[in-house]
């Protein structure tokens, strides 16, 4: 074994040595003073204090007031939308709020509470601070937002607007959806001042997607249309076509086509504007109310084979326009759905309902103008069954009055409303759906009676209708040629 005795021999041998490494390293530095320039020597002083210092990120801090000189300022109110959804369930202290309009409660940043974010990578943290207020003043509001300063391009670049982005997301969804038209006063309480010629209710139609008596390939194909629609604003930018689109709803009375309507509004979170041309008797006063109408928005004329010379212009049995005074056109309104006008706003959906499609003038149905046609037929075995679960809460499972409503209703020709009808007639499902059967087999009766009774029509009396319906036109051409 090896032992070290701390002898006054061993002491003054480490003395030494330390001296001499002393006075070496002054030596040294003397020597680099006097060779190495002085810009290089400060640059590898800071390499060498990076390199054996811990890292300690140096913090930036955002100043988000709440007024941008007069105005409101955008990326505080979006920070407080925002921050909504990043509240922890382990907050000390948050806000709660609700309006008497609105339908959930609303939680809030307290101040003094810190509020953590993380971007990709880059972690954030937001605080609500307030002033004192001073000499009368209002209480001075704003957040601040604190990051690493080495992601300061990207949080000003990216996260902000990504901020901004997912507070008008929310704005959207909370707002309660407007139901617009021209018979009722045009101040809006909501908004807070006047919409042009329209006035608005709230619209609370709770049509949805899910409760709709629809063909389900049908109804899948409209959802998927409209999310590519409202996706691609910069796709419509750049092909050159206005950011718009138009569907056409036919089909019987009762098949569900303003449902419809109110399903795609509460499935976008677009307002509705009800349009009556009935009550428009120029091209430029429709085209001054439509573009009075907001981006985002659905604009309906229903029943457009009534209006005012919208037929289809190549019938000769078209009914004469009992209103002479009008100047409205179809000319009119083709230039506003897919002319010049048809640019004057974004994100809009377009739809016309008609109960006959064949007295459309084609010029309305084309590409472009209507894109996507959709025949809202009688009820189908499949729109049955989620009328069935609407009013009963009977689910997928077979009942046992089940195969013989689908039997009727595959000889019979029923709409959704004649059957939702039936369905409220009692709350025990097999009260109802006894009900449903009884309804459909009268349905099918009086179907099978009626065939009959044309079936037995004398033929002479066939004849001599067409021959009316024919004088009736050949009198109508020749009043035309007169005029």
């Amino acid at each position: 074994m090896f032992s070290f005795e701390n002898t006054p021999t061993t002491a003054s041998t480490l003395f030494s040595a330390y001296a001499s490494f002393a006075a070496s390293m002054m030596l040294f530095r003397s020597v680099a003073n006097e060779i190495i320039p002085a810009p290089i020597r400060s640059y590898l002083e800071a390499f060498l204090h990076r390199l054996f210092t811990p890292y300690k990120p140096s913090q930036a801090t955002i100043v988000v007031e709440e007024q941008c000189g007069i105005s409101t300022n955008e990326v505080y109110e979006a920070a407080e939308l925002y921050l909504r959804t990043k509240i922890s369930p382990m907050a000390d202290r948050f806000k709660v709020g609700k309006t008497q309009k609105q339908k959930t409660l609303h939680i809030g940043v307290e101040k003094g509470e810190a509020i953590p974010d993380q971007f990709h990578e880059i972690h954030l943290k937001w605080q609500l601070v307030s002033d004192e207020p001073k000499d009368g003043l209002r209480e001075k509001k704003f957040y601040e937002l604190c990051f690493d300063k080495k992601f300061r391009d990207r949080v000003v670049n990216e996260y902000l607007p990504f901020v901004i982005s997912k507070a008008n997301e929310i704005k959207n969804n909370d707002k309660p959806l407007k139901l617009y038209t021209r018979d009722i006063p045009s101040y809006d309480d909501d908004d807070g001042g006047y919409n042009g010629d329209w006035g608005s209710i709230t619209l609370d139609h709770p049509s949805t997607f899910e409760t709709l008596a629809m063909d389900p390939k049908m109804k899948a194909n409209l959802m998927e249309d409209l999310d590519r629609f409202v996706r691609r604003r910069e796709f419509y930018k750049k092909v050159g076509k206005a950011w718009k689109r138009g569907y056409l709803l036919y089909g019987p009375p009762g098949t569900g086509k303003s449902s419809l309507i109110a399903a795609m509004a509460n499935y976008l979170k677009f307002n509705v504007y009800d349009l009556e041309l009935s009550s428009i008797y120029s091209n430029s006063e429709l085209r001054r109310i439509l573009v009075s109408t907001n981006n985002r928005s659905i604009i309906v004329i229903e029943d457009i084979d009534c209006s005012v010379q919208m037929h289809n212009r190549d019938h000769t049995e078209d009914q004469e326009d009992s209103r002479s005074d009008s100047k409205l056109t179809l000319s009119g309104l083709l230039n506003f759905i897919d002319g010049l006008w048809s640019s004057c706003g974004d994100e809009r959906i377009i739809i016309f309902t008609t109960n006959h499609k064949d007295r459309l003038d084609p010029a309305l149905l084309r590409p472009g103008r209507m894109d996507m046609h959709i025949h809202m037929s009688y009820c189908t075995m499949e729109g049955f069954m989620i009328l069935a679960r609407n009013y009963l809460d009977i689910g997928d499972h077979d009942h046992v009055l089940f195969k013989e409503i689908k039997s009727l209703m595959e000889t019979s020709e029923v709409t959704p409303a004649e059957l939702a009808e039936e369905l409220m007639q009692s709350e025990v499902s097999d009260v109802a759906l006894a009900g449903v059967v009884e309804f459909l087999k009268r349905k099918k009766s009086l179907s099978a009676a009626a065939g009959r009774s044309e079936e037995s029509k004398p033929v002479t009396s066939q004849k001599e209708e067409m021959n009316k319906k024919t004088t009736t036109k050949v009198k109508k051409q020749k009043g035309r040629k007169r005029k």
